[in-house]
């Protein structure tokens, strides 16, 4: 059962690695600047970094295999916010960065080497002050 867990996790990872490629490539085909991908500030992260003209956009990405109960963009809740508001806050100090910011969610729905489909939600979410 363990085996068993552990693949289904690397599964899953491995599943969110090729949604958050897909992603990736979407920005950079609407003109974006990819900055990072996975950046850590401890136990947060944050799937893209890009910069859209003049403005520093953090990007969540929600991936899913199909049409679930649930839209994948539903899946960033106040807490997930919060934690993104804070390593954005932390990005933004580190490298002393003074740019609009603007928080983003895109959500790639389909199967890896299959067909798949892309919802990318500007200014998604304004987070609440932590």
């Amino acid at each position: 059962q363990d085996i068993r867990g552990t693949r289904q996790m690397a599964e899953h990872n491995d599943f969110g690695q090729w949604g958050e490629r897909v992603a990736a490539d979407f920005l950079e085909q609407k003109g974006y600047g990819i900055m990072r991908r996975n950046w850590r500030f401890g136990h947060r992260d944050i799937d893209i970094i890009a910069v859209d003209r003049d403005t520093l956009v953090i990007a969540e990405v929600k991936t899913r295999a199909g049409n679930t109960l649930t839209e994948p963009e539903t899946a960033v809740d106040s807490r997930k916010m919060r934690s993104l508001a804070m390593a954005a806050n932390a990005f933004v100090k580190k490298h002393g960065i003074d740019a609009p910011i603007r928080f983003d969610i895109i959500a790639v729905t389909g199967a890896s080497g299959g067909e798949y489909s892309i919802n990318h939600i500007e200014d998604a979410f304004t987070p609440l002050p932590y």
